[in-house]
């Protein structure tokens, strides 16, 4: 099974950046869903943005949204996660996530990866 690696996070101002990266072990078919959820203790993971490979259609939470962009390179096996803008409350473990599903379910905001793969997570925290 193929396994996600994620870097990039740590600790920034409000108004600041970080690039996260998810690196997969091995190469991830073009149908499959791949991107971020994010959780903080005691709340339920949150999915904050969604790429499908065959065409890199896209898909942000409403939070996120003008401030996040998600990005693929195939040839490195590698998305990516560009946050501009942070805020406090961005502040989270940030989780890569990979699924083989339908693009409708991955960029139709349903996507929950119920049956994928996950990421060790990468801590984000955002001081005000």
């Amino acid at each position: 099974q193929v396994q996600l690696s994620e870097s990039g996070g740590g600790s920034v101002q409000a108004g600041g950046s970080l690039r996260l990266s998810c690196a997969a072990s091995e190469y991830i078919d073009s149908d499959h869903c791949m991107g971020w959820f994010r959780q903080t203790p005691g709340k339920e993971r949150e999915r904050v943005a969604a790429i499908y490979t065959d065409d890199g259609t896209t898909n942000y939470a409403d939070s996120v949204k003008g401030r996040f962009t998600i990005s693929q390179d195939n040839a490195k096996n590698t998305v990516y996660l560009q946050m501009n803008t942070l805020k406090p409350e961005d502040t989270a473990m940030y989780y890569c996530a990979a699924e083989r599903t339908a693009p409708t379910y991955c960029t139709g905001g349903m996507w929950l990866n119920l049956a994928g793969t996950w990421g060790q997570g990468t801590q984000v925290t955002v001081s005000s």
